[in-house]
């Protein structure tokens, strides 16, 4: 909770921070990687620096965050503050990280904004960020203990044992520890981070789900090769592409994320589009070895069937349960639309893009949307639309959470 000499100084100047904290994420990073340049080459996504996305996901969760201390001033954003931590905790963030980003960020807000920024108003904005960080320590504290983990240190090596093409650009990595013992158990919909030394010494992280059942001795990943488009082309699943082979040794995190299948026996809606089944898939296979008979819809979408990563795998997985339903979109079907694999198969399969606003689903649904960001804002459009709450929906993003404060 702010205090109450904050509070107003907070909710007089939020809208200039607001119109300027793009600008003021821009200095920040600036400044940060001025002094220290190790943090750009072996902690942040020198991609999403080199397109911005990290800036807008910087100023969108500290604006976020302001706003909702002064409008629910007597709770606080749990959701996004884990979302943020489980990140953290992947890519090893330490407690004294915060201090460097809190001295570089308010002389960003105080070059940006100049001498509105009085001693009041930043006096004001350091409380703002340290309720954020402060939170955000507490919550990545408990996540290193609960992987019986020092702050930053849940990293080990990883034995690439299998290897399997799924699509052009698309490649599934079978993981198991080092030193030769099961992997450790994880949450069905977590991610791990890889970490990989590129050709100019770079240690750079990236965050991949596991895409296969948990209790298993291996982990899978699934990497889709990013290429050069809007962006830069992916530094790290390019190398994972070209160069991860059976037998090499790769550094990945602990398991982490908190987008996770809930206990019980209510109905449920997967919806992925692309590379974001994945975290679908896990689920999926939970389901299945637990002998779940819980209703489950599937919504996968995807460029065309040879663009679907692990596409019999899934049809597979719904066949196996009872109650379970496969709705599959392709922009290109082609003429390689799959048939049901057996009689019993529950499936469709429509040319274009996922349309949720027909299909029959439980006014309890639970909802899981994974995929690019306007897919999910699309799907989540329209479950609100069909009267779904708010709070029934969940979401992950790859990358810089955009979302944060806008879902």
């Amino acid at each position: 909770m702010l205090s109450e000499q904050s509070t107003p100084v907070v909710r007089a100047t939020l809208p200039a921070v607001g119109a300027a904290i793009d600008e003021i994420a821009a200095v920040f990073y600036r400044k940060l990687f001025t002094a220290h340049p190790d943090l750009l080459r072996d902690l942040f996504n020198r991609g999403t620096q080199a397109n911005g996305q990290q800036r807008q996901a910087l100023a969108g969760s500290i604006a976020a965050f302001a706003g909702m201390l002064l409008e629910h001033p007597d709770t606080r954003p749990d959701a996004m503050l884990a979302r943020i931590a489980h990140k953290h905790a992947s890519l090893g963030v330490t407690a004294d990280q915060y201090k460097i980003v809190n001295e570089h960020l308010l002389a960003a807000v105080s070059d940006v904004l100049g001498e509105a920024v009085t001693p009041q108003v930043a006096d004001a904005w350091d409380e703002v960020y340290w309720l954020m960080a402060n939170a955000l320590i507490a919550i990545e504290a408990r996540l290193y203990a609960e992987q019986g983990a020092p702050e930053g240190g849940t990293w080990r090596p990883m034995t690439v044992v299998a290897r399997h093409e799924e699509t052009p650009d698309a490649v599934a990595l079978t993981l198991r520890p080092a030193d030769g013992t099961p992997a450790p158990a994880f949450r069905p919909g977590q991610y791990v981070s890889v970490q990989v030394q590129l050709p100019d010494g770079a240690r750079q992280i990236r965050q991949y789900s596991l895409s296969c059942a948990p209790g298993r001795p291996e982990w899978r990943i699934t990497v889709k090769r990013v290429r050069a488009g809007d962006g830069p082309a992916g530094e790290v699943s390019a190398w994972l592409h070209e160069r991860a082979r059976v037998g090499d040794l790769l550094t990945v995190s602990a398991p982490f994320g908190d987008l996770i299948l809930p206990a019980g026996d209510g109905p449920l809606l997967l919806a992925s589009a692309g590379i974001g089944g994945t975290p679908m898939l896990a689920m999926l296979h939970h389901l299945v070895a637990s002998g779940s008979s819980r209703p489950v819809v599937v919504v996968h979408a995807d460029r065309s069937p040879a663009d679907h990563a692990h596409r019999d795998e899934l049809r597979t997985l719904v066949d196996a349960l009872p109650q379970a339903a496969l709705h599959l979109w392709y922009e290109e079907p082609g003429h390689a639309a799959p048939a049901p694999s057996s009689p019993s198969a529950r499936v469709t399969v429509s040319a274009g893009r996922a349309d949720v606003s027909a299909l029959p689903l439980p006014a309890d649904v639970t909802t899981y949307l994974c995929g690019p960001l306007p897919f999910m804002r699309t799907l989540r459009g329209a479950l609100l639309g069909r009267g779904l709450p708010p709070q029934a929906i969940h979401y992950e993003v790859f990358g810089p959470d955009l979302w944060l404060g806008q879902a």
